[in-house]
């Protein structure tokens, strides 16, 4: 189900991204709606991804209860996308607000599905692989 998993994620993510760049487009702009927009897509999708694929459809690991070192390395995650973004968007391609916040939503959501895979790849502990 890793496919599924990733799939929540980065859908989630690129929604929730674009959506609060939409919303925040006249009060933030840049680097800071990058940073905004990228944190809550992070928030988002890992909350729907527990939803959805653990509690809903009933596969993958229960990511509930997560150590406060995984916590940190998905605002760190989400710091880095976004900041990636808002560099690409802003000085490569000149896109809206809107744009930025889908981009920021997309990177920051991949770097946390590369997380969340290297932190389900551990067999030795019971019940953390993805199935």
């Amino acid at each position: 189900m890793i496919s599924t998993s990733l799939l929540v994620v980065l859908i989630v993510s690129i929604i929730v991204g674009g959506a609060t760049g939409m919303v925040l487009d006249g009060v933030l702009s840049g680097t800071a709606l990058a940073i905004v927009a990228g944190f809550l897509a992070v928030i988002a999708a890992a909350i729907a991804r527990n939803m959805i694929v653990h509690r809903g459809i009933g596969v993958g690991p229960d990511d509930s209860s997560l150590p406060a070192v995984i916590i940190t390395y998905a605002v760190v995650a989400s710091l880095a996308g976004s900041l990636a973004a808002a560099e690409i968007v802003e000085t490569e391609l000149h896109l809206p607000n809107s744009m930025l916040g889908v981009f920021s939503g997309l990177f920051s959501g991949l770097l946390m599905a590369l997380l969340m895979l290297t932190y389900h790849m551990n067999p030795d502990k019971r019940g953390n692989l993805i199935k």
